[in-house]
């Protein structure tokens, strides 16, 4: 057979490579070998994964370090860009990878842990997310308000912001539900901002009167509240109001792997497990100053422990 030098030749074959390559999660056993695992975080996103004085810091850094750790491998972080959906980010960084960077993580967190998500398929029919299997919840989150109590008594109603002052963070479930709830009767009074933690800002400089957004950033930047600025923090309080008509009240958050390494996923699911029902998640949440709340997931497996 004539051996073919081509210089053109080459180049195709290199492309051939390059663009059919196509990426993969490993196995466990792969990633004991390797002696690391890559997990996927999101960027800036207090307080679970963010970078202060260039450190990797936040509750699923810990979360990672201590999988890591129980695994005895290195971590390596995969830091992930919100994309237009959750889908999207499972696509980009679990199953297939960016068109422009043809890399995914072994392990993804603060993944959805819901069954009608799981199991939701398109408009074909195909179970939109067959390449992943979620898992392992380790907090149920939910939607909060902080106020300042200097200028609001109480807040025993959502509907009280027909007149106060209430930041939420652009393009966010919260600005959708207070200009639209109660026929937009509280429209007017509804402030947008970057992020949550602008909002916040804006509440201590006296802008709005109280911020709505998710249980665990809420706690986080009340918690924080002195920290960043001159404000103290004793007047900004955490309401217990219901939020009528909101839909869904709140919501598990667990981590998604890719489907065919479900051997990793066991062995990570009772590790969290351990974490969760020792009270070292707990104690993780804390750290940050962040509520938490355990899943009723792991209610049920005492449950059914207890009674064998």
């Amino acid at each position: 057979m004539k051996k073919i030098n081509s210089p053109l030749f080459a180049f195709l074959i290199s492309c051939c490579l390059i663009f059919s390559a196509t990426a993969y999660c490993r196995s466990y056993d792969d990633i004991i070998e390797n002696d690391e695992i890559v997990i996927a975080v999101y960027s800036d996103f207090q307080p679970f994964s963010y970078k202060e004085d260039n450190k990797a810091k936040g509750i699923d850094i810990d979360l990672a370090q201590a999988i890591a750790k129980q695994l005895g491998v290195k971590l390596r972080l995969r830091w992930m860009t919100a994309d237009e959906n959750v889908d999207d980010d499972l696509r980009n960084n679990l199953w297939k990878g960016h068109y422009l960077k043809r890399t995914v993580a072994d392990l993804m967190l603060r993944v959805p842990y819901d069954r009608n998500f799981s199991l939701a398929r398109d408009d074909i029919g195909e179970l939109v997310h067959q390449h992943v299997h979620m898992f392992s919840p380790y907090h149920t989150e939910s939607w909060k308000i902080i106020y300042n109590s200097k200028k609001i008594e109480s807040v025993d109603t959502i509907a009280m912001f027909q007149y106060y002052d209430i930041g939420v963070e652009v393009d966010s479930i919260p600005q959708f539900y207070l200009t639209s709830a109660f026929r937009g009767s509280m429209r007017e009074h509804v402030n947008q901002f970057l992020s949550i933690s602008h909002a916040v800002n804006a509440m201590t400089a006296g802008d709005v009167d109280a911020v709505m957004g998710l249980s665990s950033q809420i706690s986080y930047f009340q918690g924080n509240i002195g920290k960043y600025n001159s404000a103290s923090m004793s007047h900004y309080v955490l309401a217990e109001n219901a939020f009528p008509m909101l839909g869904k009240q709140q919501w598990d958050i667990g981590m998604a792997i890719k489907t065919d390494y479900r051997q990793l996923g066991y062995v990570i699911a009772d590790i969290v497990e351990a974490m969760v029902t020792n009270g070292e998640m707990e104690n993780i949440f804390a750290k940050y100053q962040v509520l938490y709340k355990i899943p009723d997931f792991y209610h049920t497996i005492t449950t059914n422990n207890n009674s064998k």
